[in-house]
């Protein structure tokens, strides 16, 4: 007859316990992303920002120090982001808001989660997804009176490929070859389009093709 197995209760009980003050301990995002704006420096973790980064950490804003001070917390307003906007000038993108999870123990309320639907470079997204690094200094709102200009723009058609991968035996062979000749590593492409050199020989050859086709008799 099988022994029958001891549960033991307190020794389960013991390890919840011990979860649960783990989670309590866990610091929260207002902790973590604390930054002390003389030094620089987060308290948390003691490291310090990068020296470039500290115009746009001085001047412009995080995403909830937007959303804190907004009816509803945002919820269906368009942000946009300073890095964005200096990429890609002509193709705008945005998060259009859809969920906020704010930490109301933070002191102005401006730490949290947001979920939103991404608009980028003119390609929208179907699928709400949480919106990340939220904790950066470049978070801009779009005014109502300009959404237009973002949510109207259609993306540019996207150019024909140039160039596809070879067949893996054959890009083998040669990445062997430029291995064995000394030569830097480079991914081969196989080019669509036929490549012509415009050289003196070859504008000498079609001029006299084209002479030859008006000599030729009908």
């Amino acid at each position: 007859m099988a022994k029958k197995k001891r549960l033991r209760l307190i020794a389960e009980m013991a390890r919840k316990i011990r979860a649960y003050r783990e989670l309590k301990s866990r610091p929260r995002e207002s902790q973590k992303h604390a930054l002390d704006y003389e030094t620089m420096t987060r308290p948390h973790t003691g490291k310090r920002l990068p020296v470039l980064a500290w115009q746009d950490v001085r001047r412009e804003s995080r995403l909830f120090s937007l959303l804190a001070g907004m009816k509803t917390f945002g919820v269906g307003r368009l942000f946009t982001r300073k890095s964005w906007i200096e990429e890609h000038p002509a193709e705008p993108s945005y998060w259009q808001i859809a969920k906020v999870k704010v930490d109301y123990t933070a002191e102005n309320m401006d730490h949290g989660n947001a979920w939103g639907i991404l608009n980028f470079k003119g390609n929208k997204e179907t699928e709400v997804k949480e919106i990340d690094q939220v904790m950066y200094h470049d978070w801009r709102l779009i005014p109502k009176h300009l959404e237009h200009q973002f949510t109207d723009f259609k993306p540019l058609p996207v150019p024909p490929p140039r160039s596809v991968p070879y067949p893996p035996l054959l890009r083998a062979m040669l990445l062997a070859q430029q291995k064995k000749m000394g030569l830097g590593i480079e991914e081969p492409a196989l080019p669509l389009q036929r490549q012509v050199t415009l050289n003196k020989e070859y504008l000498k050859m079609k001029e006299q093709e084209r002479q030859n086709k008006e000599d030729t008799p009908v």
